[in-house]
């Protein structure tokens, strides 16, 4: 980072020089305009009459005209003179701002890792990026050839090996001292749309958002905006100065990819299997969790056709047949990368509004992310479920969790394992009956949620969703919304439900608008939302209202 304070001394020298050097040029443009004057008096006075042959003041005037076109010429290249001087003297000033610079120099151009500590063995420390002819202010020199160093903002550790340093530094920079639009937000954290086209109006034409504090080379200066290679940005939010391109912060999706050190991701639309070994057993007894489509992990260990992961809680094997790994897994990650809310508290409060005069209707777990749908101050809200057919009333009901008090981490996340073991076979008729009514639900997960939809072959909501199962597994006719479901069943407690059994939440007024099927290990199948379809989660991802049993 630049000292501000000598820059703008050294800058503001520059200036004053450059000031008096145009003073001089409007003296010497003056002088050149009254000589026009006087050669013109010259003429007029000493032109001959008409008829006359007498052609000495015309040699006269021509000769003035020459000697004023030739100040003209001299005042002219002293100006662009002048500018050229001044623009190189900025240049100086830039470079001569750092104190002890460092330019990065990448043959193959690209970006430098910048890294919270000075150690490449992980991913997760990546904060930000130094392109290529990047400038930074050097602060320390440590062991293993890292830098510790300042630019765009950040703080962090470089590898020293790609860095010029000391007068090589300088000279070279000179080279790269350009007009840069600095981004300037009020909110140290906050962005500046880039819009494929300078209309600041439209919301479709945002192509991209620069950080504060990210430096773009400037290609034109319009009316109210610039344009930048990626597009324009408005003014109103930008320094335009001549300066050197610096550090930039990692964006937010690409940290979420950092958090994993040799990134795989899931090629599949319902769940991958995690098994406890890397083979397959003809009763999926091995079965210990799932990795839902395009979830995250870490991979630990690459066998024949298998992987080692870690995701979430999980270590197991997956098959490397569904899998996408390398740039590939990259790509899938970012289009996947959503903002989420993770809770880090065992129960947080969801209230209707987002203030705390607002009353709490539910409460979530830890268990479970949850998808971000609104940032606000000190709230966010987020997307629980959908509801059914029947809650038409409340069929926008919101969702907020304070942020204020750090129970809640938001950011950009991947969705992972979730814990999942096939039930084991029972020899009574009612286990297995159970066994029957889960396994079928569980082969629709991936499916499509559809308001009001009653076969999951095609799309239904939660309580289409349930109802279809029971009917054609056990032959149980359910009624057709949540809210008439939860009245009927025998009720029972959480310590005693069994797989097969329903699981009844409400909306914010407290009436029944959601249900689930419990299938064993603390978890449900459920027709969530539209964004979510037909999915597997913890029972408790929200507090139940009511338990019911219709199996018995």
């Amino acid at each position: 980072m630049a000292d501000e304070k000598k820059y703008i001394d050294i800058l503001n020298k520059a200036r004053r020089k450059r000031k008096k050097n145009l003073y001089r040029n409007y003296i010497l443009g003056a002088a050149g305009v009254l000589l026009l004057i006087g050669a013109a008096v010259l003429i007029f006075r000493f032109a001959p009459a008409p008829g006359s042959g007498d052609g000495e003041p015309a040699a006269v005037s021509a000769e003035a005209g020459g000697e004023n076109q030739a100040e003209s010429q001299r005042s002219a290249e002293e100006e662009a003179a002048a500018q050229a001087q001044a623009e190189q003297q900025e240049k100086e000033a830039v470079v001569a701002s750092y104190e002890n610079l460092g330019l990065v120099q990448l043959q193959d151009g690209g970006y430098l890792n910048i890294r919270e500590t000075p150690t490449n063995e992980s991913m997760a420390n990546i904060t930000g990026k130094m392109p290529n002819n990047s400038a930074c202010e050097i602060l320390s020199e440590e062991d293993g050839g890292w830098l510790k160093i300042r630019s765009g903002g950040l703080e962090g550790y470089i590898s020293g090996q790609y860095v010029l340093t000391g007068e090589e530094a300088r000279q070279k920079a000179m080279e790269h001292v350009s007009l840069m639009a600095i981004v300037r937000t009020e909110d140290p954290e906050g962005a500046v749309n880039i819009r494929q086209t300078p209309d600041f109006v439209t919301m479709t034409n945002i192509v991209g958002q620069a950080l504060n504090g990210e430096r773009y080379t400037v290609l034109e200066q319009l009316d109210g905006c610039v344009q930048i290679q990626q597009g324009y940005m408005s003014s109103q939010y930008l320094d335009v100065r001549m300066a050197l391109d610096e550090g930039r912060k990692l964006d937010l999706k690409s940290m979420a990819l950092n958090q994993y050190d040799n990134l795989l991701i899931s090629k599949v639309d319902d769940y991958l299997n995690i098994r406890s070994a890397p083979e397959q057993d003809q009763y999926g007894e091995n079965i210990i969790g799932k990795l839902p489509g395009n979830a995250a992990g870490d991979i630990l260990e690459t066998l024949d056709g298998w992987y080692k992961i870690k995701s979430g809680n999980i270590t197991g094997y997956v098959s490397a047949d569904h899998v996408a790994v390398g740039q590939e897994a990259r790509d899938l990650a970012l289009r996947n990368a959503a903002l989420t809310a993770i809770v880090n508290t065992d129960m947080l409060n969801v209230r209707s509004e987002p203030n705390t005069d607002s009353k709490i209707w539910t409460q979530i777990s830890k268990s479970e992310r949850y998808h971000v749908l609104n940032q606000l101050d000190g709230w966010v809200e987020i997307e629980l479920d959908t509801g059914d057919s029947g809650d038409e009333e409340n069929a926008d009901d919101k969702a907020y969790i304070s942020t204020r008090d750090n129970n809640v981490e938001v950011r950009y996340a991947l969705t992972e394992a979730i814990k999942f073991s096939p039930l084991e076979e029972r020899a009574n008729q009612q286990a297995s009956l159970r066994n029957k009514v889960v396994n079928y639900a569980l082969q629709f997960v991936g499916g499509r949620y559809v308001w009001g939809g009653n076969d999951p072959h095609t799309g239904a909501d939660c309580s289409g969703f349930v109802k279809y199962v029971l009917s054609n597994v056990a032959g149980v006719s359910l009624p057709r919304t949540s809210r008439e479901q939860a009245k009927t069943g025998r009720s029972i407690s959480s310590g005693e439900m069994r797989p097969g059994d329903l699981i009844f939440y409400t909306n914010s007024r407290g009436v029944v608008n959601h249900v689930a099927m419990y299938i064993g290990n603390g978890q449900i199948v459920h027709a969530a939302s539209r964004r979510s379809g037909i999915k597997i989660s913890t029972w408790n991802y929200r507090k139940p209202k009511t338990i019911r049993s219709f199996l018995d």
